[in-house]
């Protein structure tokens, strides 16, 4: 039987991860483990480079015509990653 101020184990660790102001960061490395995720496996083996610096998502993809592919779904990626985290992570996807 839970009381009034328990908390579930993942309530814990947000609030956790909120207090020491990590949240954002744990965040972006889960964007990063889960590429393959957003784009597909094709897409994130030919993917050598990715990062992220003030809510800009690089990216270094090695194809050039896969490059020009995600340009255009830029936006979809964008709205899918921050959907996921809930949270307005990335504003821009830069494509190097």
């Amino acid at each position: 039987m839970r009381k009034a101020n328990d908390k579930s184990l993942k309530e814990a660790i947000e609030q956790m991860l909120n207090v020491y102001k990590i949240k954002r960061r744990f965040d972006e490395t889960h964007v990063i483990a889960a590429w393959p995720e957003f784009v597909g496996k094709s897409v994130a083996n030919r993917t050598s480079e990715i990062f992220i610096r003030d809510r800009k998502l690089f990216v270094r993809i090695e194809s050039s015509v896969i490059k020009n592919e995600l340009v255009m779904m830029r936006s979809q990626i964008i709205q899918k990653i921050n959907d996921e985290a809930k949270a307005v992570l990335i504003e821009e996807i830069i494509f190097l």
